[in-house]
């Protein structure tokens, strides 16, 4: 595989790169928490920390597939926030003893599992390449045409002139 040199090919690999990196994070966040969604069935109010775990393992795998396929603003974005809100609820629940919050159940866990450590460096690499992809967008320009320059009319062939 050759990289191609000009600037636009080395954004378009660095691009590819954090696409393949970010799905490959959102992946592993997937799979731990669908792993480990059946221990977590006991702890419960409304809703069971085991279904939440299954929750942010679909939209981590979602957001997984789309941001390696359809190459949009929106799927860079989901890849972001699916990330960022998982590591935000991890580290909240680690360090801070939040309670039952409405139907959410009580999920401080104040330790470090080899799990919660992989899924932590997961999702770090998946907020890293997620900003480089949004950082390195290229964006449309909605400004105005540029004017045409005065000439000569051109006579159009699928207009008869009356």
């Amino acid at each position: 595989m050759t990289i191609d040199s000009t600037p636009g090919g080395a954004r378009r690999a660095l691009r590819g790169a954090c696409r393949i990196a970010a799905a490959a994070g959102l992946a592993v966040d997937a799979y731990v928490h669908v792993h480990l969604a059946d221990q977590y069935d006991a702890v419960s109010a409304t809703v069971s920390q085991g279904t939440l775990f299954r929750v942010e393992a679909g939209l981590a795998a979602v957001a997984a597939v789309l941001v390696l396929l359809w190459h949009r603003l929106l799927s860079d974005l989901l890849a972001l926030l699916v990330a960022a809100g998982g590591l935000a609820a991890l580290l909240l629940y680690r360090y801070v003893d939040v309670g039952a919050l409405g139907p959410v159940p009580d999920m401080y866990e104040p330790i470090w599992s080899d799990d919660k450590k992989l899924t932590v460096v997961a999702q770090l690499i998946t907020i890293a390449a997620a900003i480089v992809l949004l950082l390195t967008r290229r964006f449309r320009s909605f400004r105005s045409p540029t004017p045409r320059r005065p000439g000569p009319q051109r006579a159009r062939p699928d207009r008869e002139e009356q």
